[in-house]
Protein backbone atom coordinates (compact mmCIF):
# COMPACT_ATOMS: atom_id res chain seq x y z
CA UNK A 1 0.00 0.00 0.00
CA UNK A 2 1.25 3.57 -0.99
CA UNK A 3 2.11 6.09 1.67
CA UNK A 4 0.09 8.87 -1.20
CA UNK A 5 -3.59 9.19 -1.54
CA UNK A 6 -5.50 11.64 -3.41
CA UNK A 7 -8.10 13.17 -1.74
CA UNK A 8 -11.53 14.77 -3.56
CA UNK A 9 -12.89 17.07 -2.69
CA UNK A 10 -16.81 18.24 -3.83
CA UNK A 11 -17.83 21.47 -3.02
CA UNK A 12 -21.25 22.21 -4.47
CA UNK A 13 -24.54 24.29 -4.22
CA UNK A 14 -27.85 22.20 -4.26
CA UNK A 15 -31.20 22.61 -5.53
CA UNK A 16 -34.94 22.02 -4.62
CA UNK A 17 -34.69 19.34 -7.42
CA UNK A 18 -33.33 16.09 -5.78
CA UNK A 19 -32.21 14.78 -9.26
CA UNK A 20 -30.70 18.11 -10.52
CA UNK A 21 -28.48 17.61 -7.21
CA UNK A 22 -27.55 14.04 -8.43
CA UNK A 23 -26.34 14.61 -11.69
CA UNK A 24 -24.27 17.36 -10.60
CA UNK A 25 -22.46 15.59 -7.86
CA UNK A 26 -22.25 12.50 -10.34
CA UNK A 27 -20.73 15.47 -12.47
CA UNK A 28 -18.15 16.70 -10.19
CA UNK A 29 -17.22 13.09 -8.75
CA UNK A 30 -16.30 12.11 -12.36
CA UNK A 31 -14.65 15.34 -12.51
CA UNK A 32 -12.59 14.99 -9.58
CA UNK A 33 -11.71 10.96 -10.15
CA UNK A 34 -10.65 12.12 -13.44
CA UNK A 35 -7.42 14.45 -11.64
CA UNK A 36 -6.79 11.31 -9.74
CA UNK A 37 -8.45 11.15 -6.77
CA UNK A 38 -8.60 7.82 -4.70
CA UNK A 39 -11.25 8.38 -2.33
CA UNK A 40 -14.00 11.41 -2.94
CA UNK A 41 -15.88 13.31 -0.35
CA UNK A 42 -19.03 15.17 -0.97
CA UNK A 43 -20.98 17.55 1.91
CA UNK A 44 -23.22 16.85 4.25
CA UNK A 45 -27.23 16.45 3.04
CA UNK A 46 -25.35 17.14 -0.57
CA UNK A 47 -29.01 16.04 -2.46
CA UNK A 48 -31.12 18.32 -0.85
CA UNK A 49 -31.64 21.87 0.26
CA UNK A 50 -29.96 22.61 3.84
CA UNK A 51 -34.22 22.08 5.14
CA UNK A 52 -32.58 22.00 8.73
CA UNK A 53 -32.78 25.89 8.80
CA UNK A 54 -36.96 25.76 9.09
CA UNK A 55 -38.49 23.99 11.95
CA UNK A 56 -41.07 22.29 9.24
CA UNK A 57 -39.94 20.75 6.06
CA UNK A 58 -41.36 18.72 3.49
CA UNK A 59 -38.56 16.66 2.91
CA UNK A 60 -39.19 12.82 3.52
CA UNK A 61 -36.49 10.46 5.04
CA UNK A 62 -35.57 7.58 3.00
CA UNK A 63 -33.58 4.17 3.94
CA UNK A 64 -30.05 2.92 3.12
CA UNK A 65 -30.35 1.27 1.13
CA UNK A 66 -31.95 3.45 -1.06
CA UNK A 67 -32.63 5.69 -4.17
CA UNK A 68 -29.45 7.97 -2.95
CA UNK A 69 -27.03 5.34 -1.16
CA UNK A 70 -27.59 3.41 -4.94
CA UNK A 71 -26.11 6.74 -6.24
CA UNK A 72 -23.76 6.63 -4.25
CA UNK A 73 -22.95 2.77 -4.85
CA UNK A 74 -22.66 3.36 -8.35
CA UNK A 75 -21.07 6.42 -8.80
CA UNK A 76 -18.29 4.71 -6.73
CA UNK A 77 -18.25 1.61 -8.90
CA UNK A 78 -18.42 3.36 -12.21
CA UNK A 79 -15.32 5.95 -11.36
CA UNK A 80 -13.24 3.44 -8.81
CA UNK A 81 -13.49 5.80 -6.21
CA UNK A 82 -13.71 5.89 -2.71
CA UNK A 83 -16.83 8.03 -1.62
CA UNK A 84 -17.23 9.27 1.38
CA UNK A 85 -21.35 10.28 0.50
CA UNK A 86 -22.05 13.57 2.38
CA UNK A 87 -24.51 12.54 4.32
CA UNK A 88 -28.57 11.59 3.81
CA UNK A 89 -31.53 11.79 5.70
CA UNK A 90 -32.32 8.24 6.69
CA UNK A 91 -34.73 6.45 8.37
CA UNK A 92 -34.62 3.14 10.11
CA UNK A 93 -37.71 2.41 11.79
CA UNK A 94 -39.42 5.26 13.97
CA UNK A 95 -35.72 6.93 14.05
CA UNK A 96 -34.59 9.74 11.61
CA UNK A 97 -30.73 10.17 11.29
CA UNK A 98 -28.11 12.81 9.57
CA UNK A 99 -26.31 9.36 8.14
CA UNK A 100 -22.65 9.26 6.05
CA UNK A 101 -22.58 6.49 3.50
CA UNK A 102 -18.81 4.59 3.05
CA UNK A 103 -18.62 2.62 -0.44
CA UNK A 104 -15.66 0.94 -1.71
CA UNK A 105 -14.41 1.39 -5.28
CA UNK A 106 -16.23 -1.82 -6.08
CA UNK A 107 -19.91 -0.09 -4.70
CA UNK A 108 -19.84 -1.84 -2.00
CA UNK A 109 -20.86 -0.23 1.12
CA UNK A 110 -18.08 -0.61 4.06
CA UNK A 111 -20.38 1.36 6.31
CA UNK A 112 -22.10 4.18 7.52
CA UNK A 113 -21.80 6.87 10.45
CA UNK A 114 -24.63 8.63 12.32
CA UNK A 115 -24.04 12.04 13.49
CA UNK A 116 -23.91 12.12 16.70
CA UNK A 117 -23.34 15.72 17.90
CA UNK A 118 -26.76 17.18 16.78
CA UNK A 119 -27.42 21.03 16.58
CA UNK A 120 -30.56 22.98 17.52
CA UNK A 121 -30.25 27.13 16.93
CA UNK A 122 -31.93 29.51 14.73
CA UNK A 123 -31.12 28.08 11.27
CA UNK A 124 -29.84 25.11 12.16
CA UNK A 125 -32.99 23.16 13.62
CA UNK A 126 -31.71 19.79 13.52
CA UNK A 127 -32.97 18.33 16.61
CA UNK A 128 -36.50 18.84 14.91
CA UNK A 129 -35.83 15.95 12.78
CA UNK A 130 -32.37 13.83 13.51
CA UNK A 131 -31.96 11.46 16.52
CA UNK A 132 -28.61 11.16 17.54
CA UNK A 133 -25.86 7.77 16.26
CA UNK A 134 -24.27 6.06 19.07
CA UNK A 135 -20.92 5.23 17.73
CA UNK A 136 -17.90 6.28 15.69
CA UNK A 137 -16.99 3.53 13.08
CA UNK A 138 -14.12 4.25 10.88
CA UNK A 139 -13.60 2.38 7.25
CA UNK A 140 -11.18 0.06 6.38
CA UNK A 141 -10.28 1.03 2.34
CA UNK A 142 -7.69 0.47 -0.12
CA UNK A 143 -5.53 3.02 0.88
CA UNK A 144 -6.12 3.11 4.76
CA UNK A 145 -8.42 3.42 7.03
CA UNK A 146 -10.67 6.46 7.34
CA UNK A 147 -12.94 8.14 9.12
CA UNK A 148 -16.09 10.46 8.58
CA UNK A 149 -18.02 12.71 11.27
CA UNK A 150 -20.42 14.98 10.15
CA UNK A 151 -20.60 19.11 10.61
CA UNK A 152 -21.11 20.16 14.00
CA UNK A 153 -19.13 17.09 14.69
CA UNK A 154 -16.40 19.32 13.94
CA UNK A 155 -16.62 21.32 17.45
CA UNK A 156 -15.56 18.34 19.63
CA UNK A 157 -12.30 16.71 20.40
CA UNK A 158 -13.37 13.88 21.94
CA UNK A 159 -14.88 11.99 18.66
CA UNK A 160 -11.43 13.31 16.64
CA UNK A 161 -9.33 11.42 19.10
CA UNK A 162 -11.98 8.39 19.08
CA UNK A 163 -11.50 7.82 15.34
CA UNK A 164 -7.75 7.96 15.45
CA UNK A 165 -7.27 5.11 18.19
CA UNK A 166 -9.48 3.66 16.12
CA UNK A 167 -6.92 3.70 13.36
CA UNK A 168 -7.84 6.08 11.01
CA UNK A 169 -5.54 8.20 9.01
CA UNK A 170 -7.88 10.49 6.98
CA UNK A 171 -10.56 11.80 8.78
CA UNK A 172 -13.64 13.58 6.71
CA UNK A 173 -16.25 15.88 7.72
CA UNK A 174 -18.61 16.45 5.46
CA UNK A 175 -20.40 20.02 6.53
CA UNK A 176 -23.36 22.68 6.15
CA UNK A 177 -22.20 25.54 7.47
CA UNK A 178 -22.30 29.47 6.78
CA UNK A 179 -23.74 32.90 8.39
CA UNK A 180 -27.30 33.31 8.93
CA UNK A 181 -28.77 37.19 7.59
CA UNK A 182 -30.01 37.70 10.35
CA UNK A 183 -27.63 36.79 13.30
CA UNK A 184 -24.85 38.59 14.26
CA UNK A 185 -21.36 36.55 14.65
CA UNK A 186 -20.75 38.36 18.74
CA UNK A 187 -18.75 35.73 19.60
CA UNK A 188 -16.25 36.76 16.82
CA UNK A 189 -15.52 35.18 13.32
CA UNK A 190 -17.15 32.06 12.57
CA UNK A 191 -15.44 30.75 9.60
CA UNK A 192 -11.80 31.39 11.60
CA UNK A 193 -13.09 29.69 14.59
CA UNK A 194 -14.58 26.57 12.54
CA UNK A 195 -11.12 26.02 10.37
CA UNK A 196 -8.75 26.69 13.57
CA UNK A 197 -10.53 24.02 16.12
CA UNK A 198 -10.17 21.29 13.11
CA UNK A 199 -6.67 22.27 12.36
CA UNK A 200 -6.30 21.32 15.98
CA UNK A 201 -7.47 18.01 15.49
CA UNK A 202 -5.30 17.07 13.06
CA UNK A 203 -2.57 18.49 14.83
CA UNK A 204 -2.96 16.85 18.49
CA UNK A 205 -4.36 13.85 16.77
CA UNK A 206 -1.50 13.46 13.77
CA UNK A 207 -3.71 12.67 11.50
CA UNK A 208 -5.43 14.77 7.83
CA UNK A 209 -8.60 16.43 8.10
CA UNK A 210 -10.83 17.12 5.39
CA UNK A 211 -13.56 19.36 5.74
CA UNK A 212 -16.53 19.88 2.25
CA UNK A 213 -18.65 22.38 3.01
CA UNK A 214 -21.86 23.55 0.91
CA UNK A 215 -21.68 26.55 -1.15
CA UNK A 216 -24.27 29.27 -2.07
CA UNK A 217 -27.29 31.21 -0.83
CA UNK A 218 -30.23 29.02 0.47
CA UNK A 219 -33.29 30.94 2.20
CA UNK A 220 -30.84 32.96 4.73
CA UNK A 221 -28.26 31.03 4.71
CA UNK A 222 -25.09 31.81 3.04
CA UNK A 223 -22.82 28.92 3.11
CA UNK A 224 -19.18 30.15 3.01
CA UNK A 225 -17.65 27.24 1.23
CA UNK A 226 -14.36 27.22 1.88
CA UNK A 227 -13.22 23.35 2.19
CA UNK A 228 -9.97 22.60 2.85
CA UNK A 229 -7.67 19.88 3.49
CA UNK A 230 -4.62 20.04 6.42
CA UNK A 231 -1.86 17.75 6.92
CA UNK A 232 -0.90 15.77 10.44
CA UNK A 233 0.87 18.58 11.84
CA UNK A 234 -1.19 21.34 10.98
CA UNK A 235 -0.14 22.76 7.10
CA UNK A 236 -2.55 23.82 4.56
CA UNK A 237 -2.74 21.41 1.56
CA UNK A 238 -5.30 22.94 -0.44
CA UNK A 239 -8.65 25.68 0.50
CA UNK A 240 -11.40 26.20 -1.72
CA UNK A 241 -12.91 29.34 -2.68
CA UNK A 242 -16.41 30.41 -2.07
CA UNK A 243 -17.76 29.05 -5.22
CA UNK A 244 -18.61 25.50 -6.79
CA UNK A 245 -15.13 23.56 -7.12
CA UNK A 246 -13.49 20.23 -7.00
CA UNK A 247 -10.27 19.51 -5.32
CA UNK A 248 -7.88 16.94 -5.39
CA UNK A 249 -5.17 17.43 -2.91
CA UNK A 250 -2.32 14.61 -2.74
CA UNK A 251 -1.28 13.59 0.97
CA UNK A 252 0.74 12.11 2.45
CA UNK A 253 -0.12 9.43 5.00
CA UNK A 254 3.30 8.45 6.52
CA UNK A 255 3.55 11.74 8.01
CA UNK A 256 1.01 10.90 10.49
CA UNK A 257 3.79 8.16 12.29
CA UNK A 258 6.53 11.11 11.89
CA UNK A 259 4.67 13.32 14.24
CA UNK A 260 3.51 10.27 16.16
CA UNK A 261 7.34 8.89 16.91
CA UNK A 262 8.16 12.80 17.55
CA UNK A 263 5.62 14.30 19.42
CA UNK A 264 3.96 11.14 20.83
CA UNK A 265 0.37 12.71 21.51
CA UNK A 266 -1.40 9.52 21.48
CA UNK A 267 1.47 7.79 23.51
CA UNK A 268 1.69 9.81 26.32
CA UNK A 269 -1.92 10.20 27.23
CA UNK A 270 -3.37 9.63 30.26
CA UNK A 271 -6.90 8.56 30.15
CA UNK A 272 -6.84 7.40 34.28
CA UNK A 273 -7.04 11.66 34.52
CA UNK A 274 -9.95 12.34 31.96
CA UNK A 275 -13.09 10.43 33.86
CA UNK A 276 -14.97 13.85 34.37
CA UNK A 277 -15.18 13.81 30.27
CA UNK A 278 -17.46 10.73 30.36
CA UNK A 279 -18.89 11.48 33.99
CA UNK A 280 -21.82 14.23 32.68
CA UNK A 281 -20.41 16.62 34.99
CA UNK A 282 -19.75 20.00 33.74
Amino acid sequence: MSDLVTLGLVQMSMSEDKDENLSKALGMIEEVASKGSQIVCLPELFATRYFPQTEKSKIEPEKIPGPTSRFLSNAARKNCVVIVGGSIFETDGKKRYNTSAVFGEDGKMLGKYRKVHIPQDKAFYEQDYFSSGKSYPTFETSYGRIGALICFDQWYSEPARIERLEGAKVLFYPTAIGTVADIEQSEGNWHEAWEAVQRGHAISNSMIVVAVNRVGKEGEMKFWGGSFVYDQFGKLLAKAGAREEVLAVECDLSLGESVEKGWRFLQNRVPSSYSKITSGAR
